[in-house]
């Protein structure tokens, strides 16, 4: 398994990275036997970062829980992340990104995790009510005291993402980015200014992409897909042909559809890090073996002929499509 820099700080990690959000949240019932074996193949197979999320799964459910007793025989071998910035609320799941909140995540994560460290934290969401300042000197603070060791963003714009460097310097990241999805390249002058390494989750467009995907109606009522833009007629057709054109090109390497999918992605830069997740040890082979694939350019025009601007449908419902800023 190759390895990337993230960032400049000294954020090192296999090439193809894991995300463990599916286990417990988004995609159906989970079955967490399956899913802990697909984490301890990934370690087999040199994965070495592992993301995961306060939000995804309280109580029985918990992901950190999970992934901290999957990768509890070799922690020192891998890289966690985990992100705070949401809470529970009467009226449901909030933004809370407040000092002391973050303080007590942290806390609850190095816990839930096993770990005396949580290697990168992550700001999940920008919190409108909040300065990114004090986000990252309440952040920069859990550094100095050894309890987190690099500081993350997701969903950050370009604003957002300098006024935290200037206080503590963000490693890495974290946004929607796939051959489904490609707003976030408008951000990338900003990354590479900055010295800031880039991690996309939903690489495989949310499985659309790995030549499995269902018409909306028929994904379990707490599967995302049920409700998602892609997925709805009209568009869900088109992103069906779109990737039977991708099985092709990919047939034609040697490669599966999912593999010429994380094959695009780290041919974007060498500061991109993918996170596929899965609950399939053989579908954690597959895709850990994209790092192995170097797409010619001749590959890379066939792509684009394809999918020039990304998916069909919105990546989100319009109301949950994060704000940059």
């Amino acid at each position: 398994m190759q390895h990337r820099k993230l960032g400049t700080q000294g954020l090192t990690v296999s090439a193809i990275g894991y995300g463990a959000m599916g286990l417990t949240q988004g995609y159906g019932p989970s079955d967490e036997e399956a899913g802990v074996a697909a984490i301890r193949r990934a370690h087999e197979l040199g994965v070495t970062f592992f993301d995961t999320a306060e939000v995804y799964g309280w109580g029985s459910s918990n992901n950190e829980v999970l992934l901290g007793k999957a990768v509890s025989d070799f922690r020192d071998e891998v890289v966690l992340a985990t992100k705070f910035g949401f809470a529970q609320t009467e009226q449901g799941l909030g933004l809370n990104s407040r000092p002391d909140n973050i303080r007590t995540v942290a806390d609850n994560s190095l816990r839930y995790l096993g770990v005396d460290q949580i290697d990168v934290l992550y700001q999940h969401r920008v919190d409108p009510d909040v300065p990114i300042e004090d986000v990252a000197g309440t952040v920069k603070e859990l550094i100095d005291a050894g309890k987190v060791k690099y500081f993350g963003l997701s969903e950050a714009g370009p604003q957002t993402i300098r006024k935290a460097h200037a206080v503590q310097p963000v490693s890495v990241l974290q946004t929607e980015y796939s051959l489904f999805e490609r707003d976030v390249e408008q951000l990338f002058p900003v990354l590479e200014e900055l010295g800031i390494g880039f991690v996309p989750y939903s690489p495989l467009g949310r499985g659309f992409i790995t030549g499995a995907a269902k018409p909306a109606a028929e994904y379990d009522a707490t599967d995302f897909r049920k409700t998602n833009p892609r997925w709805q007629p009209g568009n869900f057709e088109k992103n069906v042909e779109a990737v039977e054109r991708l099985g092709q090109l990919a047939t034609a390497r040697g490669i599966t559809v999912s593999q010429l999918a994380l094959a695009w992605l780290l041919a974007q830069g060498e500061q991109i890090v993918p996170i596929p997740g899965t609950r399939s040890a053989a579908r954690m082979e597959e895709n850990a073996h994209a790092a192995d694939v170097t797409l010619t350019e001749a590959d890379l025009a066939a792509i684009h002929e394809i999918l020039p601007n990304g998916g069909f449908g919105a990546r989100y419902a319009e109301e949950h499509i994060p704000n940059w800023v």
